[in-house]
């Protein structure tokens, strides 16, 4: 699976964690293991899991 997009700019203000997948070439487990330790910052949306487009970028420029 590639991702549809192509720069940050492109991206959407949330993200699924579908979508955050082929962006980090990471399977479904990692995805969510990283959410859930907090890695990555995201929002409940009644059940869905959404990742804000900002929690990404820091997440891929932390340099802790």
């Amino acid at each position: 699976m590639s991702s549809n997009y192509h720069s940050f700019d492109e991206l959407p203000l949330t993200l699924r964690v579908e979508d955050l997948m082929p962006i980090l070439d990471i399977g479904r487990n990692t995805a969510y293991e990283l959410i859930r330790c907090g890695t990555i910052r995201s929002i409940r949306i009644g059940k869905q899991l959404r990742i804000p487009k900002q929690a990404l970028i820091d997440y891929l420029t932390d340099t802790d």
